[in-house]
């Protein structure tokens, strides 16, 4: 079996996988995993500026800004997702006469 087909095996297990962890997850504890992921991605975009700074040449460069542009979309992207389910759990609020 050659490398790139094991990753690609390894990769298409990977997704199953985690849709199956993330289709079981229920509602109550979604916004605290939510939470969670959102830290591992701060984590992930701090890794991929280190990258960039260590570039040493364009092709390296160029795939870590992507890696911080995508980054940087995905970790903003669970921010406003968690603010929204955190809005659904507040009451609604009275209108004031």
């Amino acid at each position: 079996m050659s490398n790139g087909l094991a990753l690609l095996s390894i990769f298409v297990l990977s997704v199953f996988v985690g849709f199956e962890v993330v289709a079981k997850v229920s509602t109550t504890l979604h916004t605290p995993l939510m939470s969670g992921a959102n830290a591992i991605h701060g984590i992930i975009l701090v890794g991929a500026i280190a990258v960039a700074n260590n570039a040493s040449s364009n092709l390296q460069l160029i795939l870590a800004i992507v890696a911080v542009v995508l980054a940087t979309i995905n970790m903003v992207g669970g921010f406003v997702v968690t603010d929204r389910m955190l809005e659904m759990f507040k009451g609604k609020k009275k209108e004031v006469k």
